[in-house]
């Protein structure tokens, strides 16, 4: 059965109307076996937007902008087009935030330009401002001149110093969630899918590259892009500095500035084999190129899955290919989240636990069953610490509640890993073999397409749950999306790699040289140490340093997880490689963690934390520097 691209109010409505007719209090919903959600958790729209999306909608966007290192703004046009969803409607509502609107123009049915008094409205801290655009009958095309502002959250803007080359700047973006209203007047909610080209005039000597077909530079010294598979505003993204490409093949890529750029195509090497492995599982993939960009260390992200450029951290070139789980993981979007689109960030897990589900699939595929049980656990061990994290209980359900404050606040393991647990449940009550074939047709039927929880449950009833009605009860489905933590039916994976680490750790403890551990991956290394007891005395510390050489070591994840464990029990010994590593690398990840281990410990570490922070911020992305913001903030001293 197919859906409408997104749950329009009338949708909704009627949605409403026939799971209320299904309500706890109809014995029918026993006879029926029917799986559904509550009448009362769906939401009509997405409350993160101005946009009146439900009675007109943006269809194609056109930008037209000079990158401007100087002034650190893009400046410019964008043009929009759109069509009546109410044919009563009159004005356009767009998104904007902290935008220079300079001037509107509206396309007659003449062919002619002309000014249109726009109004902008107040500035909310979260949304922005709302920018209204009364049009005539006949227009469905209207030119805004803009520019952005300095302080974009969605842009970063590299000097020439904060690059590895020292020579030229960079500048590269994040729209996700809310930030694509920072970069052009939009439509900024997932429920809307557009198509975009867009024409750049950057400085000699630098490269841009765009969520789009790339173009090369034309004779007038412009570069031209085009996407013309409809995608949400959240994946508009642009990337601009001394940037140079190695070829993996035909159709993939990495783009890098140079110092990294023979590592990262050696370490994303093994990318072709995951495609081939998506596609065997799940379909075609339908993007044209997927090429991956390796960002300064300032990117807050693992990587972000722009469709055709995958934005990736250059903390994964680990130089053994072991964390290479997140280039799946992004690779995987072009299936879950890109192609299929969650319609509201309240439904962000079907955005990033069906991606989590995807990609644990892929790397059993290429890796072995061993590997992936062991990403499964690591993922379990930090979904217990945000469940533990939760403020309440409400935000450790799958379907967001609908009073989030932000969509970033559904970011947590609790969209990822409960959702990739989620799907593994249903997998395991419908068996493996049903359950692919069931993902395989949800990509294909909402192709291009955004939808809700409840749409979900609906197709997975239609599709799969009437075929065995006696696999799922609507009791489980609920307690799994609208229920707090992880239900009784959760069934906790078990790795016998990290069985034998524990005895090894265990063993070590005790005194013993830990002996076997010349092969063990990243995975094996993260349970060895997030598994430690608190409390290890200073010569334990220095055994573990003297015999595994963690402090300063080049993975990332390790060298994370150890400076973790050092901060707890109070190893001075790493405080200058931990400086280093706050002051190099900009991964929320690592930074957010680190950070607020230190500014709970005491007025002392809290001031030298405050110090480190200080230099290191204005490297940071707006995005990171908003964030460890508030850890301080929440802390004595503020």
């Amino acid at each position: 059965m197919r859906f409408f691209a997104t749950t329009t109010p009338a949708l909704s409505f009627v949605l409403a109307l026939s799971l209320a007719g299904c309500s706890a209090n109809n014995p029918q919903v026993q006879d029926t076996k029917q799986i559904q959600a509550p009448a009362d958790k769906i939401i009509k729209a997405d409350k993160f937007t101005h946009a009146n999306y439900d009675k007109v909608r943006m269809t194609h966007l056109s930008l037209n902008l000079d990158v401007n290192f100087d002034e650190k703004v893009l400046d410019g046009t964008a043009t929009i087009n759109f069509k009546l969803v109410d044919p009563t409607a009159t004005v356009l509502q767009l998104d904007t935030k902290d935008l220079t609107i300079r001037s509107v123009e509206g396309l007659g049915a003449d062919g002619q330009w002309r000014g249109i008094d726009y109004t902008l409205g107040e500035r909310d801290d979260v949304l922005g401002s709302k920018l209204t655009i009364p049009f005539r009958e006949g227009m469905n095309k209207v030119r805004i001149d803009y520019r952005t502002s300095p302080k974009a959250e969605g842009l970063q803007w590299l000097s020439p110093a904060q690059t590895a080359g020292k020579k030229h700047p960079y500048l590269f973006s994040q729209a996700q969630a809310l930030n694509a209203r920072t970069m052009t007047p939009v439509q900024d909610t997932p429920a809307v899918r557009i198509t975009y080209d867009a024409t750049l005039r950057v400085p000699d000597g630098l490269l841009p590259l765009m969520s789009a077909e790339q173009g090369a530079m034309d004779e007038n010294g412009e570069y031209h892009f085009k996407m013309p598979q409809p995608i949400p505003s959240y994946l508009l993204a642009i990337a601009v500095g001394d940037i140079k490409f190695k070829a993996i093949n035909d159709h993939i890529g990495v783009y890098a500035e140079s110092y990294i750029l023979d590592a990262a195509a050696e370490e994303f090497s093994e990318t072709p084999m995951m495609e081939v492995a998506n596609t065997k599982l799940y379909g075609p993939y339908r993007w044209g190129r997927y090429d991956l960009i390796v960002l300064p260390p300032s990117f807050p992200f693992g990587g972000m899955e722009n469709p055709r450029l995958s934005f990736m951290t250059p903390t994964l070139i680990a130089g053994d290919k072991s964390l290479t789980n997140v280039v799946a993981h992004e690779l995987a979007h072009s299936w879950s989240g890109n192609l299929v689109t969650n319609s509201s960030w309240l439904d962000a897990w079907l955005n990033e636990g069906v991606t989590s589900y995807v990609e644990n699939r892929v790397m059993e595929e290429l890796y072995g069953e061993g590997r992936a049980v062991m990403e499964q656990v690591l993922a379990l061990d930090d979904l217990m610490r945000d469940l533990r994290a939760a403020k309440r209980p409400a935000l450790t359900h799958l379907k967001m509640p609908a009073d989030l404050a932000h969509p970033d606040d559904a970011f947590t393991q609790i969209t990822y890993a409960k959702g990739q647990f989620f799907l593994q449940f249903l997998e395991q009550r419908f068996g493996r073999d049903e359950f692919d074939a069931f993902l395989k047709k949800y990509f294909d039927d909402f192709a291009f397409q955004s939808l809700s929880t409840e749409e979900f449950i609906k197709y997975l009833h239609d599709e799969l749950h009437v075929k065995n009605p006696d696999a799922l009860t609507s009791a489980e489905l609920k307690a799994w999306v609208y229920g707090p933590g992880l239900p009784d039916s959760f069934i906790t994976p078990k790795s016998d790699a990290f069985a034998k680490v524990d005895a090894v750790r265990e063993a070590w403890l005790g005194g013993a040289a830990a002996e076997e551990t010349a092969n063990w991956s990243t995975h094996e290394w993260l349970h060895f140490l997030n598994k430690m007891p608190v409390g290890l005395s200073e010569d334990q510390f220095e055994r573990l340093d003297s015999a595994f050489k963690f402090t300063g070591m080049q993975n990332a994840e390790i060298a994370f997880a150890w400076y973790m464990q050092a901060i707890k029990g109070g190893y001075g010994a790493v405080d200058t490689q931990l400086e280093n590593f706050l002051m190099s690398v900009g991964r929320g990840k690592f930074i957010y963690r680190l950070y607020a281990e230190l500014a709970k410990r005491d007025e002392d570490t809290r001031t030298e934390a405050k110090r480190i922070y200080k230099n290191a911020r204005p490297g940071y992305h707006p995005i990171a520097q908003r964030r460890i913001d508030a850890i301080f903030a929440k802390y004595a001293g503020g």
